[in-house]
């Protein structure tokens, strides 16, 4: 499969960062200032992580051909305070405030299923198991609205190679974490059936453009954000890509999935962006892009999140209405 190679992404859309540093400084100083009380060894690791790519340490990256460019970059305030994370409430603003409950050290990823054998991986083994690339992709939300985000991570497909699937294997399942003593608010949306459930066929798992990704704006992912490692599928739409995975099992038939599983009407199995077909209770056809100016907010929703080219093919002959 040819990929086109993009220009070089512009300095000038890479570089929001100025919307949130003095909000760094700001907490920096405070955990300073918290030194009495917390300890000076326990605040300098607050401040200097020691232990790898906790959330904001900086992860050494490489450019990466397989990028969107020409998309003004959602700011990194915007990405991590406008979340859907419903184990840490049903609320955009609750992520942001409760998943710093989400213990990300130690943290590993179990597969298993369809396998040679199974194995368990290491996040900072995952860390090296490639060079960790800077994406930007453009992410679209069921609920109608849009970011571009500056990812950071590598192509599943890497990942998936380490797992020595078998033959049988056609679709992977995503576990994501949960433990009803950390994600206390699990409980405001009781028709979820928990721990959250994503998957992909095969083929779909192993196309370029899916991310394993551990990081975004050139830092390790935030706990809001689906720390310490997560799923990014940019021509679906965003509750396809798995937040905190721990769980990888490869399947012979298609997994069953959180939302597919709750309102099957509503939310199917593939998921793929398409502004042809509306949700029942809303039209696709158009998305409000967060953090844009009131006169830009507002803008045509591409086929396949604008990824056409690249993974059409994935879907040819297909019905795209009925296998929404």
């Amino acid at each position: 499969m040819l990929i086109r190679k993009p220009d070089e992404i512009p300095s000038s859309l890479i570089t929001p960062k100025d919307r949130y540093l003095n909000r760094r400084r700001f907490l920096k100083g405070a955990a300073l200032a918290g030194a009495g009380v917390l300890g000076l060894d326990r605040v300098a690791n607050l401040v200097s992580p020691r232990v790898r790519a906790f959330a904001g340490t900086k992860l050494e990256t490489v450019k990466s051909p397989l990028t969107t460019t020409g998309e003004q970059l959602t700011s990194l305030e915007d990405i991590t305070h406008y979340n859907n994370f419903y184990e840490f409430g049903v609320d955009k603003g609750d992520p942001a405030k409760n998943a710093g409950a989400l213990p990300t050290r130690p943290w590993t990823i179990k597969v298993e299923g369809k396998v040679k054998t199974p194995k368990t991986f290491d996040i900072d083994q995952l860390l090296k198991l490639r060079p960790l690339e800077d994406r930007v992709y453009r992410h679209r939300c069921v609920e109608g609205w849009s970011m571009v985000i500056p990812w950071v991570g590598y192509s599943l497909s890497e990942f998936i190679k380490e797992c020595d699937p078998l033959p049988s294997a056609k679709y992977v399942q995503f576990l994501s974490y949960f433990n009803n003593h950390v994600e206390k608010w699990y409980y405001e949306d009781a028709t979820i059936v928990w721990p959250y459930s994503e998957g992909l066929r095969m083929d779909e798992a192993m196309h370029p453009l899916t991310l394993l990704t551990f990081g975004l704006y050139g830092e390790a992912l935030p706990n809001q954000d689906g720390a310490p490692v997560r799923l990014v599928v940019p021509w679906k739409y965003g509750f396809k890509s798995a937040k905190s995975i721990v769980k990888v099992k490869f399947v012979k038939s298609q997994p069953s999935t959180t939302w597919n599983i709750m309102s099957p009407q509503e939310y199917g199995f593939y998921s793929n962006v398409n502004p042809n077909v509306d949700h029942p209770r809303w039209s696709q056809k158009t998305e409000r892009v967060i953090g844009a100016p009131i006169f830009k907010q507002r803008k045509p929703t591409l086929m396949f999140n604008g990824y056409e080219d690249q993974v059409a093919k994935l879907y040819a002959g297909m019905d795209l209405k009925k296998n929404y």
